[in-house]
């Protein structure tokens, strides 16, 4: 059964199931494709994202989590 994704879940976690980079491209979310993600990714949350770039998290939360 897959983790149910929070606010509070790191990019690398979001990104070890398949399709989820889409998603968060899609979204709008500039991490998938900044050259500093690969270091900073294990620290980056899903919902600091969000605020941070004025996304929708329960949006995104939602499709990651279908």
């Amino acid at each position: 059964m897959q983790k149910k994704f929070t606010k509070n879940t790191t990019l690398d976690k979001i990104l070890e199931l398949k399709g989820t980079e889409e998603v968060l491209g899609k979204n709008g979310v500039p991490c998938v494709t900044c050259p500093y993600m690969a270091m900073e990714m294990n620290k980056l949350k899903i919902g600091d994202i969000c605020k941070t770039y004025n996304l929708k998290l329960d949006k995104i939360l939602k499709e990651l989590n279908a």
